[in-house]
């Protein structure tokens, strides 16, 4: 009888070691893995912002024309002729410096956490549905934006600042003398709000269609599955 439970209870022992085993083995990715999703994320956001940051410095021109103020607003087209006339081709790149920083942070931490977000949705409801997915993509567009927003707050300054022949860090150590710390988290919240949704609604489509994908075509997770994606 003894002898019956202490093999029942090997057995139950051996099954539990099994079963954590597996569950060990579940963990989708490796620390490399992830190491390498962030800086593969981070550096192909860096090119594309390289590649468009004069676009961002006529965005901010013309958000912040006539501030305070009423009057006709000026288009794109005409901005964009006012500063190479006045300011010339240098000023198209202003703040970009901290405009590469921000993008290898944010684009590095919205799409690298990812993946461990979504697989601690799965530990803790058992399921990595469409819903948990949507949450997993607005958490990590939204802490992504939170620990980079100082360096969103810097690059709009210099890029608003024509005259300005400071560097970044010395732009940086002024705001914060003269303005206090928290002047470097001014605007986070809708910010974040912003980069949630967009994260999420991005991340979760892309992950349901790649699974759709995989499921009723004979392609497996690799190049050709993400360019198939990129086409569609």
């Amino acid at each position: 009888m003894d002898g019956g439970h202490s093999h029942s209870g090997s057995r139950n022992s051996d099954s539990f070691v099994v079963k954590v085993a597996e569950e060990k083995q579940k963990w989708p990715v490796s620390s490399s893995q992830i190491v390498s999703h962030f800086g593969t994320s981070g550096l192909s956001v860096a090119v594309a912002t390289a590649i468009t940051h004069p676009l961002d410095v006529l965005k901010v021109r013309l958000q912040m024309q006539l501030v305070g103020q009423r009057g006709p607003l000026t288009g794109m087209g005409q901005v964009a002729a006012q500063v190479l006339k006045k300011e010339g081709p240098k000023a198209l790149y202003l703040g970009l410096m901290p405009a590469l920083m921000r993008s290898v942070l944010y684009g590095g931490l919205r799409l690298g956490l990812y993946e461990p977000s979504k697989y601690a949705c799965n530990l803790a409801f058992g399921s990595s549905n469409i819903l948990l997915k949507i949450a997993s993509g607005a958490f990590s567009g939204a802490v992504a934006t939170a620990l980079t927003n100082p360096v969103e707050v810097l690059k709009v300054r210099l890029q608003m600042n024509a005259n300005q022949r400071r560097g970044s860090m010395a732009e940086m150590r002024t705001i914060v003398s003269e303005e206090g710390i928290r002047a470097l988290w001014k605007g986070v919240g809708p910010a974040m709000v912003r980069a949630a949704a967009l994260t999420a609604s991005q991340l979760a489509t892309y992950d349901e269609t790649k699974q759709v994908l995989i499921r009723w075509t004979p392609l497996d997770e690799g190049f050709h599955l993400h360019l198939l994606y990129d086409t569609i």
